[in-house]
């Protein structure tokens, strides 16, 4: 995350934090990733709809995630300039666990969960993102 995104970032999420309290990490995220099957159909469609003029690729909307001894904060990014736009949620990190990093071509994932939850949340973080992955994946404890 480039300087000026990090202080955009920093900039919506003083006013949120406790005192003492400090980010650890900052990146860009996605929390849903699009499968390539369902990638490559809707080029191909949208190519073939256009008269072979255009492919239009989906793509995840981008989010912000930053990360503080206590608590992990999330933002919507805005796609065209990548500026937080709107908090989503914010989740205690104590009892949170993850599952093992899986490592793809053009990213890696993990899950972060909480045994009093059923449902996880599904990480994914872009290829230039591996050096924040690895501190977050680092301060979560792995599920048993």
């Amino acid at each position: 995350m480039n300087g000026k995104r990090r202080r955009l970032l920093l900039a919506a999420i003083d006013p949120m934090l406790e005192p003492g309290e400090q980010v650890e990490v900052a990146t860009i995220v996605n929390l849903k990733s699009v499968s390539v099957r369902r990638t490559a159909a809707f080029a191909v469609a949208s190519a073939i709809v256009s008269g072979g003029g255009m492919a239009v690729v989906p793509v995840p909307t981008p989010m912000h995630l930053a990360m503080t001894g206590r608590r992990i904060f999330i933002f919507r990014a805005n796609p065209t300039f990548a500026r937080p736009e709107e908090h989503l949620m914010t989740i205690p990190r104590a009892g949170l666990v993850r599952t093992e990093v899986k490592e793809r071509v053009l990213n890696s994932s993990f899950i972060v969960s909480s045994p009093d939850r059923e449902q996880g949340l599904k990480i994914v973080f872009p290829l230039l993102g591996r050096k924040e992955r690895n501190a977050i994946a680092a301060a979560l404890p792995l599920a048993e």
